[in-house]
């Protein structure tokens, strides 16, 4: 049986510290679009602010929460936009659907049975479709923040990789991001022990450093970083 792992008055303040850090959040909304299609399902929208930006640029968006709580909150923030349709999910199941993409950020690692998880993306996807990842990296940075959120691992490129190719799918691209992110992730939670939150720190980074992190991974792309990104295909 499914579980959602972790605290989540934990989750909902770090998503809520994050939601701050407007720069992170367009770099890895501009990632997934070329993959989105015209109908796409978001696995974990949390607070519905990736929700919100995708939607401006499609037709249709389904948004999903596991939690009861969040779920309420996501559907009030949502009522006034009526091209997102939003439900409540909890992975893996049994469920099929036809959307043209499934997009996933930072919930994999929450979840014991990821390649279930990952198929049960593929069974909501059509024939060609995406599905689009973005999960921590390294297993190293696994801490006290990790632990507080639920996380069940951290991964690199081969461990999500191979989940992803378990799964049935046909990975187009696999790369790491955020370099200067690991870096400070790694300082900020597992050396001075902080929790991810709203404040002057990320402020710092998300307005100093991310602007040039983003550039110059633009131009070449590095052998470590805060996040995986990966996309694949559902075979046809």
């Amino acid at each position: 049986m499914a579980e959602i792992t972790g605290d989540q008055r934990v989750q909902s303040e770090v998503l809520e510290g994050l939601a701050t850090a407007v720069n992170h959040r367009r770099w890895f909304i501009e990632l997934a679009v070329p993959y989105l299609g015209d109908d796409p399902i978001e696995i974990g929208s949390g607070l519905g602010d990736y929700a919100l930006e995708w939607s401006e640029r499609l037709p249709r968006f389904t948004a999903t929460e596991a939690d009861p709580d969040r779920l309420v909150q996501l559907k009030e923030r949502l009522a006034g936009h009526p091209n997102i349709d939003v439900r409540q999910m909890l992975l893996p199941h049994n469920g099929r659907g036809d959307y043209s993409a499934a997009v996933s950020y930072n919930v994999l690692e929450h979840i014991e049975d990821h390649v279930g998880a990952l198929q049960s993306m593929r069974d909501l996807v059509r024939p060609g479709g995406a599905v689009i990842i973005i999960v921590p990296a390294f297993q190293f940075a696994m801490g006290p923040a990790d632990i507080a959120t639920g996380h069940v691992r951290r991964y690199t490129k081969k461990t999500l990789g191979a989940a992803m190719t378990d799964a049935g799918l046909t990975i187009e691209k696999i790369h790491y991001a955020n370099a200067l992110g690991l870096i400070g992730y790694f300082m900020a939670t597992k050396v001075f022990r902080l929790m991810p939150k709203e404040g002057p720190m990320v402020k710092v980074y998300d307005t100093l450093v991310l602007p040039a992190t983003k550039a110059a991974e633009q131009l070449v792309l590095p052998p470590f970083g805060q996040s995986v990104f990966a996309v694949a295909r559902v075979p046809s």
